[in-house]
């Protein structure tokens, strides 16, 4: 049986463990080379070290697959064309662009610092846009020569992102951006027969360990294993995936979903007189959807206190 990604050239970022890990040993059981790219860090994004990508190098290897580590930095705009041709020169070409690589420095608004800020939405949103963007420069040269592309970017938003979860203003903001970009890249790329699609994982990692009651039982740890977010992103890497771009798609333990994204609720003409808004509004609300919660079912966001 012919394997979903069969020579196929894939960059996986933040692969050194986690859910990283999982997507480059999924890609390569399906038939994929993979750049499993990690700078090793802390999971606030301090320090760095190449063994972790390394380390899932040899484990591609030692299943018979074919893989090679690299340490640069997704937000470091050149480091990101260096991974991207990394690809190119030892395998040959580029399909898929898993971007996956993030960190965690939550804090309640108020007390959050411009570090804090500048560090989450540097790694995430723009870790996510540099090595896309070197991908998609990369197809479409491809393309304008004559040659035949079918790109692949798999981003990584959240439900921090989608639907909100307090502390994590930074985070949220960034997995927010990244559903958007998300949907304009698809867009932009389509003419040129690349997918680009998101998923938002739930899974019990490095990053997510203390961020709710740890796991009590053994079931409980199996539903929570980042292997559960592995299989849809190594789909949607393949060519079986040609027809679906633009989606974010939920995936844990628990569930596989499309979330859908924002549209238009109830409506009413233009207004030109604030005074005559309040009853208009009221109306307006009392027939809209109420905000999803973190598990994604409307009405489940937290209401403000009066």
């Amino acid at each position: 049986m012919a394997r979903l990604c069969e020579g196929r050239i894939a960059i996986v970022t933040g692969a050194g463990r986690g859910i990283g890990r999982e997507h480059a040993l999924s890609l390569a059981a399906q038939g994929a080379k993979v750049v499993v790219n990690d700078l090793g860090g802390n999971v606030d994004g301090s320090g760095g070290d190449l063994s972790p990508a390394e380390k899932v190098v040899e484990e591609i290897e030692a299943m018979g697959g074919e893989a090679i580590a690299n340490g640069d930095s997704v937000s470091d705009y050149d480091g990101a064309a260096r991974m991207i041709q990394t690809a190119i020169d030892t395998f040959g070409d580029l399909h898929i662009v898993v971007n996956n690589a993030g960190i965690l420095r939550d804090r309640m608004l108020f007390s959050m610092t411009e570090a804090e800020w500048d560090a989450v939405i540097n790694v995430h949103l723009k870790g996510t846009f540099a090595p896309t963007r070197h991908a998609c420069a990369y197809w479409r040269d491809q393309s304008k020569s004559g040659r035949a592309v079918s790109g692949r970017i798999i981003n990584t938003t959240s439900v921090s992102g989608i639907y909100g979860n307090v502390g994590q203003t930074n985070y949220g903001a960034a997995k927010a951006g990244i559903a958007a970009f998300t949907n304009i890249a698809a867009l932009e790329m389509a003419r040129y027969n690349v997918t680009v699609n998101a998923v938002a994982p739930v899974a019990l990692t490095r990053m997510t360990e203390g961020l709710g009651p740890a796991p009590e039982t053994d079931e409980d740890r199996e539903r929570r294993s980042p292997r559960w977010i592995a299989p849809i992103v190594t789909w949607l890497a393949s060519d079986e995936a040609a027809g679906v771009t633009g989606r974010v798609f939920e995936a844990s333990g628990d569930l596989l979903a499309v979330a859908e994204g924002w549209v238009r609720g109830p409506k009413h003409a233009p207004i030109d007189d604030p005074t005559k808004l309040g009853t208009i509004v009221a109306d307006l609300l009392g027939s809209a959807r109420k905000n999803s919660g973190m598990d994604g079912t409307p009405g489940g966001w937290p209401q403000p206190r009066s």
